[in-house]
């Protein structure tokens, strides 16, 4: 069992069109230290902190993954996965082998 593993993923936007899944303490600090310099704030230093010292024991999991909702809701790219999801359901329009 991963004990860093979030209890329900949280979807961000990443670009335009892509929509990642995170799912984890590693993700978060992955995703929070690739996020630009530029478009940095106290709350992305914030939830990057809580998700670093949730990662060493320091602060419980919720309240890391909280707090990185907290900066993907404030930066405009979280995602509601229930929008998400028929999107990357798979289509039942064949199974995609193509048609001869």
């Amino acid at each position: 069992m991963n004990v860093t593993a979030f209890s329900s993923p949280v979807s961000v936007k990443h670009g335009s069109y892509l929509v990642q899944e995170i799912v984890d303490l590693a993700g978060a600090i992955e995703f929070l230290e690739e996020w630009p310099e530029d478009r940095r704030s106290l709350i992305h230093e914030t939830a990057l902190r809580a998700c670093i010292q949730a990662h060493d024991g320091f602060k419980p999991l919720d309240v890391a993954r909280d707090a990185f909702v907290g900066f993907a809701k404030r930066a405009g790219i979280l995602e509601d996965p229930e929008a998400v999801m028929p999107w990357i359901a798979a289509s039942n329009s064949g199974g995609g082998q193509a048609q001869v």
